[in-house]
């Protein structure tokens, strides 16, 4: 069974010190004696001091022992169906303790503790610190940490996410703010660095190769499970946990972002170097400055870039929110170009739209220019399409069109006007009232209409009665068949007998 510090403390004092037997140790105490001898094996009790009880596990001992010096790490459940196998009629509480003295204990570990050379070594790693509810969007907090191993100055920048591209802008700013680079930095196995790994052999991320040939630094990624390696950047998240993050109070992330450089230049910098207690990480660092590589001439451009494909509606889809762009340009592969403040979509090498980026949930971001166009192309693609029937069934209606055109009417009422009389006289009278209009020299809506009137007048016929046909194609379009009135005339009965009576 498992006992806290305490009884151990407890157990040893007992022994040690009061000489007091394993079974009145066990008994005063409420604990099994097997847990009693454990306790002492392990403090350095010599096991043979014990008087030995016949068992029946101790005919399958010299196996136990065995396996579990090939297999150290067996779990004592599948030992014991091992065990079971062969003969073993025990209860398992039972073989657990027997054999909890029996696993061999693996050997301590040392470390060496490392000293870096000013300016030789940073450390790098991403420190989660909960999430954030921006509008319907939820987005985990990541703080960016870099450490120098060598002065410990700590360079703090908080994102939305971990993706590639926070991660190196948390190098360049890092960089920035010291107007400096390490000779190496040291990371944990992150996919932004490492793609695949097997032993030595590592497949590194190639966009993160790039920067680091910009910047002219040796990637270090640690060995699998060896994060002591890299031991300066988890206490530096733990001490940012500790000393900054907790309580904290921000309104948004650039909020937070500008009080975290404040700590690092002020709480972080002025604290002892762990080196030399007599000086400041502050001052360490102007010892170490000096020794870090030189910043290129260009920033390394570190803008999130996203191919995309357009729909039929012009909006592109990124990180959760819809984008507007030209209708002009649908049902096209275009890539986006964004920074944390900055949103560009991009078709070639030509920018045709930017919007401030959004952080939100579903929401559409519109450029008010993009709309007003859509709506105007529509309209026009309307007029066109009515002008096309207009023409085909009655070809001197373009006379009339490019009249009004001269004197600058308006169009769209004008084949809208046309086309009403279409569908209410036909194309023939259409045709026959747009040439009289012509002839008289007034090519207008009007005085079409005034024209088809009088020719119907003169044809002793009745006015037409303006019937409004529905919108959907498939109403409008159905054929209705004629039938025979005949049955209904035997219903209503002999009109002639009818007369008789």
């Amino acid at each position: 069974m498992a006992i806290d510090k305490k009884t151990r403390a407890e157990i040893l004092r007992l022994h040690h010190a009061e000489k007091w037997k394993i079974g009145t140790i066990a008994s005063q105490l409420g604990v099994h004696h097997i847990t009693v001898r454990r306790v002492l094996a392990d403090d350095g009790v010599p096991r043979h001091a014990r008087r030995h009880r016949h068992s029946k596990l101790d005919p399958f001992m010299p196996f136990i022992r065995q396996t579990l010096a090939r297999y150290p790490k067996l779990t004592a459940s599948r030992l014991y169906q091992m065990v079971c196998e062969r003969g073993y009629q025990g209860s398992q509480s039972h073989f657990r303790n027997m054999i909890a003295a029996e696993r061999p204990k693996p050997a301590a570990e040392a470390y060496l503790r490392l000293k870096t050379l000013p300016g030789e070594q940073a450390q790098v790693d991403w420190g989660h610190f909960g999430k954030v509810k921006i509008g319907r969007a939820e987005r985990p907090l990541m703080g960016f940490v870099l450490v120098l191993s060598f002065s410990r100055r700590i360079f703090l920048r908080f994102y939305l996410n971990a993706a590639m591209s926070n991660f190196l802008r948390g190098h360049i700013d890092a960089f920035e703010a010291w107007q400096g680079v390490p000779r190496e930095l040291w990371y944990d196995n992150l996919k932004s660095v490492v793609l695949e790994r097997r032993g030595d052999a590592i497949r590194f991320n190639p966009q993160f190769l790039d920067s680091a040939g910009h910047y002219r630094f040796l990637a270090q990624p640690v060995a699998i499970a060896r994060g002591n390696e890299k031991g300066r950047v988890e206490r530096a998240i733990r001490y940012v946990r500790d000393s900054f993050f907790a309580a904290r109070s921000w309104r948004d992330i650039d909020d937070l972002n500008a009080q975290a450089q404040a700590w690092c230049e002020g709480i972080a910098a002025e604290r002892p170097w762990p080196e030399d207690h007599s000086i400041s990480v502050r001052e360490a660092f102007e010892r170490e400055r000096g020794c870090l590589i030189a910043l290129p001439g260009d920033r390394f451009p570190a803008d999130e870039r996203v191919e995309v494909t357009i729909g039929k509606t012009p909006y592109v889809r990124f990180d959760l929110n819809d984008y507007s762009v030209p209708h002009t340009h649908v049902s096209r592969s275009l890539v986006v170009l964004a920074t944390l403040d900055e949103v560009r979509i991009l078709d070639g090498a030509d920018v045709i739209a930017t919007h401030p980026r959004s952080f939100d949930k579903a929401e559409r971001v519109e450029n008010p220019d993009h709309v007003t166009d859509l709506v105007r192309h529509k309209r026009h693609a309307r007029r066109l399409r009515g002008q096309d029937r207009l023409v085909q069934a009655a070809p001197n209606s373009e006379r009339v069109l490019a009249d009004a055109a001269r004197r600058g009417s308006n169009l769209g009422a004008i084949v809208a006007a046309l086309l009403r009389l279409l569908d209410e006289y036909g194309a023939t009278e259409l045709e026959a009232g747009i040439d009289e209009a012509l002839k008289r020299g007034v090519p207008n809506p009007n005085a079409v209409r005034l024209s088809l009137a009088r020719r119907r007048e003169l044809r002793d016929q009745p006015p037409s009665i303006p019937v409004e046909l529905p919108k959907d194609p498939r109403l409008r379009d159905i054929a209705v068949r004629d039938h025979d009135l005949g049955g209904y005339d035997g219903l209503a009965g002999d009109p002639e007998e009818d007369s008789e009576e």
